[in-house]
């Protein structure tokens, strides 16, 4: 199969996986097309949702800042400074934070919830999944030849 040729879609992921009851299975992009480090910003059931690749986890929060509606996923993608003695900086989890492009408040990509009061204040956040395309049936009337895939897909359930 050719890289031009169309690619199978994957069928909905099976009764396992960890999905909220009411979501449906919306295939993003392939695994290959969204690297760690990047996002995606879709719009799914009217909502503008951005998936992320966290370190080769992928996480999606809904783009919708709760300070003043801002396109949050739009935001830069950073980490966070600690600090344990006076004049001691430490920069960690870099990458795992987005910052609100408006006003540069500060969310946890994998949880949602604010750096800052992450206890009254989250954005809403949705299950991610990465699935194999389905196999599809032999048809036995014609020539088939044996293919492996390797590159599964991102699958958002809103």
């Amino acid at each position: 199969m050719s890289s031009n040729s169309p690619q199978p879609v994957p069928r909905p992921a099976s009764e396992t996986s960890p999905r909220r009851p009411g979501t449906r299975p919306h295939p993003i992009c392939r695994v290959s097309d969204l690297p760690p480090g990047e996002r995606k910003i879709v719009e799914v059931r009217r909502r503008s949702i951005g998936v992320f690749n966290v370190h080769g986890d992928y996480y999606a929060l809904r783009s919708l800042c709760p300070h003043q509606g801002a396109p949050l996923c739009r935001g830069t993608i950073t980490g966070t400074a600690r600090s344990t003695n006076p004049g001691e900086i430490i920069w960690e989890r870099d990458g795992q934070i987005l910052r609100c492009p408006w006003h540069g408040w500060e969310f946890d990509i994998a949880t949602g919830r604010s750096v800052f009061n992450p206890h009254r204040l989250r954005v809403r956040t949705y299950d991610v999944t990465v699935e194999q395309p389905a196999q599809e049936e032999e048809d036995p009337s014609v020539e088939s030849f044996e293919v492996t895939v390797e590159d599964g897909w991102v699958v958002l359930h809103a």
